[in-house]
């Protein structure tokens, strides 16, 4: 009987930007999982927290597709992990998007999930749209005067135990799905992102060229960018691809300064 599969290319590139003096962001590039974490808490606390995120779910490289109660389960691990970094009043977080390779029914599926105000997009037709939801106390507003580093979701940082938000969206071949800290968002708009992604012949290429653009817009934090493309995939399934699907409850948000963790 066959099976259905989702084959993606992937890139990836990192920098700690022209203004701070250490790169606090991790990513983990390993199917059925890729992720980027940007961690808080200044030096080396923001860098041991994003890298506890990623410890948290390379284990899941073994697995064929990430489910969501992997998913869960995998965050719980990575908040129980950077809750306990706590020490001399230091409260190390980091904020957790990504992307899974998943199958709903037989039908090839991105399972994308977010905590936090890095981002999720996703790139189908030419057109640029953003899946995650920033927990931000700017997005809860609705007004982007308020500061942008004032976050209402994160793992640790003296935060409650998060829920991760989830989107289980079909799968087409072409699709580009961008993860990125927000070292990316803040220097360059989606219109140039759209720009980069089309100009570029592969996710590789496309992950260099956006963080260069963050550094040419300023660099003023850390960048981190992976992008997949689908690049085949079989359904199994008798159902047409549809749009995004919601699939995790929202949670409570507190809020946090991204200063108040250094």
């Amino acid at each position: 009987m066959t099976e259905p599969q989702l084959e993606v290319a992937f890139g990836a590139a990192s920098h700690q930007g022209l203004v701070r003096g250490a790169n606090e962001d991790s990513y983990l590039t390993a199917p059925p999982v890729f992720l980027v974490a940007d961690g808080m808490g200044g030096h080396s606390d923001g860098e041991l927290a994003s890298r506890a995120v990623v410890d948290a779910f390379s284990g899941l490289s073994s697995r064929r597709w990430l489910t969501p109660d992997l998913l869960v389960d995998a965050v719980a691990r990575a908040a129980s992990t950077v809750s306990g970094l706590h020490a001399d009043g230091r409260r190390p977080g980091s904020t957790l998007t990504g992307v899974g390779l998943t199958q709903q029914g037989g039908l090839p599926c991105w399972l994308v999930f977010n905590i936090g105000d890095s981002r999720t997009h996703l790139l189908r037709d030419g057109e640029l749209t953003q899946i995650s939801v920033d927990h931000s106390a700017a997005a809860r507003r609705g007004d982007p005067a308020v500061a942008r580093n004032v976050i209402t979701r994160a793992l640790g940082a003296g935060l409650s135990r998060p829920v991760a938000d989830q989107w289980l969206i079909p799968a087409l071949v072409g699709d580009r799905i961008v993860l990125s800290s927000d070292g990316l968002g803040n220097e360059v708009t989606p219109e140039l992102i759209t720009a980069i992604l089309l100009s570029t012949a592969d996710a590789r290429e496309s992950s260099r060229a956006l963080v260069q653009a963050a550094l040419q817009a300023g660099g003023r934090d850390n960048v981190t960018v992976v992008v997949v493309e689908c690049t085949g995939l079989v359904s199994t399934s008798a159902h047409s691809p549809s749009g995004a699907t919601d699939t995790a409850p929202s949670g409570t948000d507190d809020t946090l300064r991204e200063e108040e963790a250094s």
